[in-house]
């Protein structure tokens, strides 16, 4: 289920905001916070509660973040000592991956950024202690833009920091295009110095941001990462199966758009000769309905294949495309090789609206179309 910053989901009636937020999870985060003297959780309770009704995520947090400011000394140093004292344990070190926390572990970082802009060296200490429970990258975003000196020194020591949440924070803080994050005026290539040490982190949770990072920088500066990624194969600091997921997945728009270095990177030739052909197994389909298709791919020499497909949409004001895995495969010499899919038209899809007209399903093999055929969708 696609969902957006606002967390409205696909479904009838369904609100990731009410999921996370709501009266016991708001319970939960006072009674972090009842350790303070003289700090009321039912009052903060009842005092957010009530504003949270049709808030997306982000709008929540605000909220609770005003509440229990409230309830919290104003001068930014003591209010921080507070807030640090209120924090739950710590994630699992133990762990390696998918392990986010809860979105009301988010708040400090809200706070940061409100009351703290004014006092980095505080703020920084604070969110250092928060991502430790919460990922921080867009409390990070806003102080990296006030006050890049003074955060970039803190890079340069988490980097290297023994908690993997805080190193994670280094490369996701800095993404050059951070999902529905703040953009940040720092020059998108100064952060490599920080990836060039995190690529060799032992923690997917790390290695995935790494990846997400340079996946964004190859929209800016594709000969960068290609550079970036020649070089640390060659350092061999990380695993080779580890390396290898880190460029495919670095690479992952790069290779949507064919870009001969990306995919010879990868190990597939641009100029591999692949006769293809794609058949229906109806030209005709409903919005809801699957599309089922076959591809069957020859090569007089043979040789590794990136096997996409991309749809063409009809719109109303034109047409648009979106690109789709289908398989890496080896092609032997002369020996066909069949693909079978089955692709549901999805008509509840939030992202995506799809509209009645004509469409296609179009064949891509290590970057080059090699075949195409068309089909009607209906109501």
């Amino acid at each position: 289920m696609a969902r957006g910053p606002d967390g409205q989901g696909g479904g009838a009636g369904f609100s990731l905001a009410d999921q996370l937020f709501n009266r016991q999870s708001l319970g939960d985060l006072g009674r972090d916070f009842s350790n303070l003297p003289g700090f009321d959780t039912e009052r903060f309770v009842e005092t957010a509660l009530p504003r949270l009704a049709g808030l997306g995520v982000h709008a929540r947090l605000e909220v609770l973040a005003e509440a229990l400011a409230e309830q919290l000394p104003s001068a930014f140093p003591e209010m921080a000592e507070q807030v640090e004292a209120a924090l739950p344990e710590p994630l699992d070190p133990g762990r390696s991956d998918d392990d986010f926390g809860r979105f009301i572990h988010a708040v400090p970082g809200v706070l940061a950024v409100k009351h703290g802009m004014a006092h980095p060296e505080r703020a920084l200490d604070l969110i250092h202690s928060a991502t430790q429970r919460f990922s921080m990258e867009f409390a990070l975003r806003p102080f990296l833009n006030r006050w890049p000196g003074e955060v970039l020194a803190r890079l340069d020591r988490w980097v290297e920091d023994p908690n993997y949440h805080v190193r994670r924070l280094v490369s996701e803080g800095t993404r050059p295009k951070l999902p529905w994050g703040m953009g940040i005026s720092l020059d998108p290539l100064v952060p490599l110095r920080y990836l060039d040490a995190l690529h060799a982190d032992s923690t997917r949770f790390v290695t995935r941001s790494v990846a997400n990072h340079l996946n964004d920088l190859s929209k800016i500066a594709p000969g960068e990462v290609l550079a970036r990624l020649g070089r640390w194969q060659g350092d061999a600091r990380q695993a080779p199966k580890e390396m290898d997921w880190i460029t495919r997945h670095a690479l992952r728009t790069a290779v949507k758009r064919g870009e001969p270095e990306a995919l010879a990177l990868l190990g597939y030739r641009a100029d591999l000769p692949v006769a293809a052909r794609v058949t229906l197994s109806s030209a005709d389909v409903k919005i809801g309905d699957s599309l089922g298709f076959a591809v069957e791919l020859t090569s007089p020499e043979g040789g590794p294949v990136l096997v996409d497909y991309r749809l063409r949409f009809h719109r109303p004001s034109g047409s648009a495309e979106k690109v789709f895995k289908l398989k890496s495969a080896s092609l032997a010499p002369g020996k066909p090789l069949r693909l079978d899919k089955r692709h549901r038209m999805k008509g509840d899809a939030t992202t995506f609206r799809l509209h009645p007209g004509p469409h296609a399903v179009i064949v891509q093999v290590n970057g080059h179309d090699v075949a195409e055929a068309p089909f009607e969708l209906s109501a």
